[in-house]
């Protein structure tokens, strides 16, 4: 706003999030970062926005830090851009009497006063489901045990039933989206974790097209003669998974 930085909000992502690709799943705030490195991370984005001339508008920054000893933590600038949060994760956020980021953004573009919108109190995250192996998605079950588990406030699943979905390093997308809210970032991380446990997703090798015949999308789903039902909390807490071969 005019020059100077209005920080919204500041998310952990509390998964170990390690090379040499990585999808992020969590996103909690408010942060719990002491005072310290939070004005560090801040001050760094701050810096950054002039540099770059950014003076009105959304700002999306995203930084990693290490603590070396004693004081202010280094802080590494991994992005920063004129832009919103990417993807549903902005369901997250609301302001003043339930006014989406989307809104708060607008209102700001036309002039119009924000500065009584505060953020509401309480915690709140967001998990990016992400696809544990490629493959054609054929069902996912548990959608109901996962929203009814106490703070699971949304749940979305983006992936169609019936289509390829691609794991990192080759894709890009995620099975969806669930949402959380709480009195701490702790309560909220949990909430996550325990719904995400509750859903199951089926992903079956896709069926290879007989010589002569059509693309691999004109083929059914190949079927199975054996599933195996893979544990993957000790990664980061996800989903089971049935997988087919």
């Amino acid at each position: 706003v005019d020059g100077d930085l209005d920080v919204l909000a500041v998310f952990d992502k509390p998964d170990p999030l390690d090379g040499p690709y990585f999808e992020e799943t969590i996103y909690v705030t408010p942060s719990r970062l002491d005072d310290i490195a939070l004005n560090a991370v801040i001050s760094t984005t701050d810096v950054a926005c002039r540099a770059l001339g950014l003076r009105e508008g959304p700002v999306h920054a995203e930084v990693r830090f290490t603590a070396e000893g004693p004081g202010a933590p280094r802080v590494v600038l991994l992005e920063v851009a004129a832009r919103s949060i990417g993807g549903l994760c902005s369901r997250v956020l609301r302001f003043g009497a339930g006014i989406s980021l989307e809104e708060l953004i607008l209102r700001h573009s036309l002039g119009l006063d924000t500065a009584d919108l505060l953020r509401a109190d309480g915690a709140g995250g967001v998990m990016m489901l992400p696809i544990p192996r490629s493959g054609v998605l054929t069902s996912v079950e548990g959608t109901e045990e996962a929203s009814a588990v106490d703070g699971v406030v949304g749940l979305e699943i983006t992936a169609p039933i019936g289509r390829t979905i691609l794991a990192l390093p080759e894709g890009g997308t995620y099975l969806g989206f669930l949402f959380a809210r709480g009195d701490t970032p702790e309560q909220v991380e949990a909430t996550l974790r325990e719904a995400h446990e509750a859903l199951t997703f089926t992903i079956v090798d896709e069926a290879e097209p007989e010589p002569g015949a059509g693309s691999s999308e004109d083929v059914p789903p190949g079927t199975s003669s054996t599933e195996v039902m893979i544990d993957r909390t000790e990664r980061r807490g996800a989903g089971k998974v049935v997988t087919a071969s």
